[in-house]
């Protein structure tokens, strides 16, 4: 006899039960980042990155960087060259203006992803656009699954709608219809939840990690408290279970495990 639905639900219910007993974690507090005070850059390190250097945390698969920068008014960084890299920056406050050897100049602004494939080589430089305040920003580099292509550039402005209590697909792989997309099978996903909002993030791809970065609030994610600028890796596994203690803003990314 077939089983009903029941059944099959059961089923499902008992094996993803099963896949999170075997998952993997890291568990990252916001204050055990590396940090570089450059007087007019503050950052702080998820992974090894400039004179920060922890062999445990050298990247997370794919995800080779992930810096939280503070720039001073009217401040930036020179023009300077990057290869075979996926770069993406999310502004959390003020304006960046960047300028590239493609000929691109863009200003982006929260709200906006920005993505630059620097592929066989490209020089860029980007800089605080206002005088008097700061420009908060992601730098996060991904490692690509396709070397020394035409650096490309684009970029996306997501609405608050679109993020309100449930996940916001903003970057993608080259060829998906949503996002900004990368050469990479990765999938970064961002949200903003009203207290008590309770939601499930699933895998794209099985072989998969996922690393959750709360950029603001306290979050449970499977069971584990995170607050603010705490990162969460998980491997072996294909849902997590989130639910939000607070208001809060959460960004995940979802990057092969090389």
């Amino acid at each position: 006899m077939a089983r009903g639905k029941s059944g099959r639900r059961k089923t499902y219910e008992a094996k993803i039960s099963s896949l999170k007993q075997f998952m993997k974690s890291i568990f990252y507090k916001a204050d055990s980042r590396g940090h570089a005070d450059h007087g007019w850059l503050k950052s702080w390190h998820s992974f090894s990155f400039g004179s920060y250097y922890n062999p445990d945390r050298m990247q997370f698969g794919a995800l080779r960087v992930l810096n939280d920068d503070n720039v001073s008014a009217g401040m930036g960084f020179g023009k300077h060259p990057h290869d075979n890299m996926e770069i993406i920056s999310i502004p959390l406050e003020g304006d960046l203006e960047h300028q590239d050897s493609t000929g691109t100049q863009q200003v982006i602004r929260a709200g906006d992803i920005q993505v630059m494939s620097a592929g066989s080589g490209i020089q860029h430089s980007e800089k605080n656009k206002n005088q008097d305040q700061p420009v908060k920003f992601l730098q996060i580099w991904v490692i690509p699954n396709k070397l020394n292509v035409a650096p490309r550039y684009d970029q996306q402005t997501f609405s608050k709608e679109q993020k309100q209590n449930k996940f916001a697909t903003i970057i993608a792989p080259v060829g998906s219809p949503e996002g900004v997309t990368i050469y990479q099978d990765a999938w970064f996903s961002l949200g903003k939840l009203d207290k008590g909002t309770q939601i499930n993030y699933e895998w794209h791809m099985q072989e998969n990690g996922v690393y959750a970065f709360v950029l603001e609030g306290d979050v449970s994610i499977n069971d584990a408290a995170l607050n603010r600028r705490d990162g969460l890796g998980v491997t072996e596994s294909t849902k997590l279970e989130i639910k939000a203690n607070s208001e809060a803003e959460l960004l995940l990314m979802e990057v092969p495990m090389m």
